[in-house]
């Protein structure tokens, strides 16, 4: 009888049948097919543990590998580095609030992001050096600036290729993290180490290479914030492939809140000072009575 214990090698059992005589002719008769059969597993076991070495060999991937592969699931380095500015129109709804998202991000290291709710905006940007707000739910018509906590991921935002690209360079540590599944799709997890700080886990469709998850682990305050990131309809966007459906939750929430894509732009001319922080217009104060 055959079993299969992987597809480059076969162990076969061999069977001897108890009727072949009594005690002393049994094992008189069985002598010369043990001894060959004894020879053939010596040769047999070596054979399978080169065999075993190298499938584990030619299957294991190094998590330089698998985020070449990721670059390349999306579009191919190339292509993403051609990508000069770009644009997402999205819009989501908070409870019942609905909101109207827009993000431009320039190369290198510009983000401006805008929540427009009832037609009033809230501005974060970053110009590469200094980041900075308008909140005018908060009765703030007038930019401020950003505390180097609510900086960090704006600054993330404003790597348009994404940290993965060329981490090394950028500072960040990467490692894989073996596998694991979501919603039932078997991924590679890679645990990303960011400069900042912070640590990403990426899940990586274990056959199409692009994300499905992001878990983020952030440090607000002194306070330990995880979120999670699930993407899903992915679209060609001139060649690079997008995801045109995100849905985001704390960590563990069964809530989710469901950001649908409507537009991606790129190489769209973007002036500088959409980043930069505007300044401050001085109060106009009334006249005195009488003159």
């Amino acid at each position: 009888m055959a079993s299969s214990c992987s597809p480059s090698c076969q162990l076969v059992y061999y069977h001897v049948p108890l009727w072949l005589g009594g005690r002393m002719k049994v094992e008189s008769r069985l002598a010369p097919i043990f001894r060959g059969f004894s020879w053939g597993f010596r040769v047999f076991i070596p054979v399978l543990v080169v065999l075993a070495v190298f499938s584990l060999g030619a299957s294991a991937q190094t998590v330089d590998e698998v985020i070449a592969k990721n670059i390349q699931a999306k579009g191919g380095l190339e292509k993403l580095k051609s990508v000069r500015t770009m644009r997402t129109t999205a819009r989501f709804t908070q409870g019942p609030i609905r909101v109207e998202y827009r993000q431009e991000i320039k190369r290198a290291d510009k983000v401006r992001e805008e929540y427009v709710i009832q037609g009033l905006a809230q501005v974060q940007a970053y110009d590469g050096k200094t980041g900075w707000q308008i909140s005018p739910f908060g009765g703030r018509k007038d930019p401020e600036l950003l505390s180097q906590d609510d900086l960090k991921s704006l600054v993330v935002d404003s790597d348009i290729d994404g940290p993965l690209v060329e981490y090394k360079a950028k500072g960040h540590k990467a490692e894989l993290a073996g596998h694991d599944s979501v919603e039932g799709t078997d991924c590679f997890k890679i645990k990303l180490s960011l400069k900042n700080g912070d640590v990403r886990y990426y899940y990586l469709d274990a056959d199409s290479f692009l994300e499905l998850k992001i878990e983020v682990q952030t440090t607000i305050r002194g306070t330990l914030q995880e979120s999670e990131l699930y993407f899903g309809d992915y679209e060609q966007v001139n060649g690079i492939y997008y995801p045109f459906a995100i849905d985001q939750a704390q960590k563990g929430s069964a809530s989710r809140t469901q950001i649908s894509v409507e537009k991606i732009e790129q190489n769209m001319p973007l002036e500088d000072s959409r980043f930069s922080m505007p300044a401050s217009k001085p109060e106009t104060k009334a006249a005195p009575a009488g003159k």
